[in-house]
């Protein structure tokens, strides 16, 4: 099993640095803050993205995809992570398109696979309901009306929720139907134009595009329920959290790239005492630290995105172990870079600080290191 990419995966990795740095540089990203923007990403260059077949890379050629695997898609996440690019691939292809594959039955799949990989038609997963990400703590309830459901509740952090034609939400249900498979809960598809939806943006400190979901009332038909009999609920939210946390491992190995270089860069040049202070010994021995830790994230997440193409029975182990060692790193090397830097590093017009705003808001989506060193542990029977 090797961790090195293909030649038709380096290939990717290659165009989508040199796409990202021209079409999508951290001056964009500065625009995209100051402006307000609603969506938190330019459409143009989502579509420039569709056509360049991101999104259908790693669905499967039965349903139309490309089936590059997800270590060319973790390329492209890591190239996402060097630029800060906004898009919402993580939200709508990875996480929303993966639970349409895997709970979906043949005629939803059919219905909004190919939408979803031409760019067509957006999705955003509404899932967390309090401040740290817990799965497991959901209130929001889908009751059985009729022929259809009711539902009702509210969810908080959706990614890429404002401008997102449709949601996924994760709902217990009251179904009696359930208790066979025993999984009281279910992923529906909900318009964002019916009546009692309601969506608030969320800023955070990345200026990216996040909403607050309340249900209320919210009635859909029977076929909006994700329903297929080969995967249940909670296994295929556990599958495409598991691929989210290791595209945005991924994205963190990229953006922690990016600082590491733009901090031993400034090393060489600061000059203090008539020489520049990357010759001192203690610096130097810092650095050290932060690129053997930078290499065994690296291995983490490339371990992790094998795991995913080899269809391994420890991905979410690895996912864990990848997302809990981004995490920790975030905090650790961005806090060195800065310190490195000296008081430039917190200035608003030096491009480190959007890096660490990016930096701590990733810290904690779809869990910190805390949530997943317990995972870890849990799933490793401690």
């Amino acid at each position: 099993m090797s961790f090195l990419l293909n030649e038709e995966q380096r290939q990717l990795s290659d165009s989508a640095i040199e796409f990202l740095m021209a079409q999508s540089p951290l001056s964009l990203q500065r625009h995209l803050r100051d402006s307000q923007s609603e969506l938190g990403f330019e459409l143009s260059l989502w579509q420039q993205v569709v056509d360049l077949g991101w999104p259908a890379a790693v669905f499967p050629e039965s349903q139309g995809g490309l089936a590059v695997g997800y270590k060319g898609l973790g390329s492209i996440f890591e190239a996402m992570g060097r630029s800060l690019a906004a898009l919402p691939l993580l939200s709508s292809v990875v996480l929303c398109g993966e639970l349409v594959l895997r709970a979906g039955n043949p005629s939803q799949q059919a219905r909004w696979l190919p939408s979803l990989m031409d760019g067509s038609q957006r999705m955003a997963l509404a899932m967390d309901e309090q401040g740290r990400h817990n799965p497991e703590k959901t209130k929001t309830m889908a009751s059985r009306v009729g022929d259809g459901w009711v539902l009702n509740g509210e969810k908080w952090f959706v990614m890429d929720g404002m401008g997102a034609p449709w949601l996924v939400v994760y709902a217990q249900t009251d179904d009696p139907s359930d208790d066979q498979t025993h999984d009281r809960s279910g992923l529906f598809l909900v318009d964002t134009t019916l009546a009692g939806v309601r969506l608030m943006p969320t800023r955070l400190a990345d200026s990216r595009n996040y909403a607050r979901l309340q249900l209320s009332g919210v009635q859909i038909s029977d076929d909006m329920r994700l329903a297929g009999t080969h995967c249940q609920p909670r296994q295929a939210l556990d599958a495409a959290l598991d691929r989210g946390r290791i595209c945005l491992a991924a994205e963190g190995l990229g953006l922690l790239q990016e600082a590491f270089a733009r901090t031993n860069a400034y090393l060489k040049e600061r000059v203090q005492f008539d020489v520049p202070i990357g010759s001192f010994q203690a610096l130097q021995h810092r650095m050290a630290r932060l690129y053997t830790e930078l290499e065994m994230l690296q291995s983490c997440v490339r371990a992790a995105l094998v795991a995913l193409d080899s269809e391994v029975p420890d991905v979410a182990v690895l996912a864990s172990l990848a997302k809990a060692r981004a995490s920790d790193l975030c905090e650790k090397l961005m806090n060195e870079a800065i310190q490195l830097h000296g008081g430039i590093g917190v200035t608003d017009e030096f491009d480190l600080g959007l890096i660490v705003k990016r930096a701590r808001v990733l810290q904690h989506l779809l869990g910190d290191g805390v949530f997943h060193r317990n995972r870890y542990a849990s799933l490793k029977g401690f």
